[in-house]
């Protein structure tokens, strides 16, 4: 009588160690699915300050998507050039991510 629990068991185990299921196992996952910095939401900021040399900007921002609240903040950016695009007293909107542990402005757009 055990023996087919068993055999049962050991067919189950295998059809959810896969590699087909392997490869859907985190497909819910945002980031898997190659997340274009386009469909991340926008927040409305105004730039207070723009450092060249530490290629960061200076944001006075509403609430971020990741639950961070409203606040002035330094940016890293994901292009310098964008550095050269704004200036103190702008308003911008734009996305970030936390990458290597920073806070880093992805998209950014000028209003």
């Amino acid at each position: 009588m055990k023996a087919p629990f068993l055999v049962l068991a050991i067919c189950l185990g295998g059809a959810f160690s896969s590699p087909a299921m392997a490869a859907d196992e985190h497909a819910h996952h945002p980031s898997m699915h190659g997340k274009a910095a386009a469909a991340q939401p926008l927040t409305d900021g105004l730039v207070k300050k723009v450092d060249k040399a530490a290629g960061k900007l200076t944001l006075s921002h509403g609430a971020l998507p990741n639950g961070m609240p409203a606040m002035t903040m330094a940016f890293g950016v994901k292009d310098a050039a964008w550095l050269d695009l704004v200036k103190p007293g702008d308003k911008i909107r734009f996305a970030a991510d936390q990458i290597n542990g920073a806070m880093v402005i992805t998209r950014l757009e000028r209003n």
